[in-house]
């Protein structure tokens, strides 16, 4: 009896991760330079509270309505081709079939057994077929809105109440170097894991996120500053 043996590629995780991995990302860097910039104004604490909220709950239903609007227009883009493929197959199936041996015959195999291979997979699932091999869509990489909108909202809601609950607890005094630690000490969590995820190099993954997120926050700390002296 044939052993079967399942296996979990990392392009199976592409949409939800790239999804959830920038909702986190933006929600711990937007959110703690929000902070950090109404701290450095030398805002009271219940400023600084409203401030952070109101990003969380602003940022998150914008990330969702952009990755749902995004995806969707992808979406749009495969059943649009699909549709247009399942015609052709349905008006001229010969040009199909040679169309898709050709193909095989591009990636090495010899055009007999190409053609009997385009015929197999044909009478199987012609469409299912060109749709993979011709368009490059597969179930693994299609578009889902409403996933990767929820996701979306729901990383960003995620990662900006990790710096807020910072803001809240932390003395006044030290505030905003509190948050800024503890947000880059958030980031880098987040790359260790995105790498991890998705099979990149952690050195490189920390670096990008907690480099552009101390930027972030520095040069908005730095703006807040400078209204809190003109005042």
């Amino acid at each position: 009896m044939p052993r079967t043996h399942m296996e979990r590629h990392l392009i199976e995780r592409v949409g939800w991760l790239r999804a959830a991995v920038l909702g986190a990302n933006d929600g711990i860097v937007s959110t703690a330079s929000l902070i950090m910039g109404v701290a450095a104004a030398s805002a009271q604490r219940g400023d600084i509270a409203v401030a952070g909220v109101a990003a969380l709950v602003a940022g998150a239903m914008s990330m969702a309505a952009g990755e749902y609007v995004s995806v969707s227009s992808q979406a749009d883009a495969e059943r649009a081709d699909l549709a247009r493929e399942r015609q052709e197959l349905a008006t001229d199936p010969a040009f199909e079939l040679d169309e898709l041996a050709q193909i095989y015959v591009s990636r090495g195999v010899e055009p007999a057994l190409a053609r009997e291979v385009a015929q197999q997979m044909t009478a199987k699932d012609a469409l299912g077929a060109h749709a993979r091999d011709e368009l490059g869509i597969s179930p693994a990489t299609r578009a889902r809105p409403v996933q990767a909108g929820l996701a979306s909202a729901a990383s960003f809601a995620t990662g900006a109440a990790l710096p807020l609950a910072v803001a809240l607890l932390a003395p006044r005094e030290v505030l905003s170097w509190a948050v800024a630690i503890a947000s880059i000490v958030f980031l880098a969590l987040l790359g260790a894991i995105r790498s991890r995820t998705g099979g990149a190099k952690p050195a490189r993954a920390v670096a990008r996120v907690v480099v552009w997120g101390a930027l972030a926050m520095a040069v908005t700390h730095a703006i807040g500053s400078l209204f809190g002296v003109a005042a």
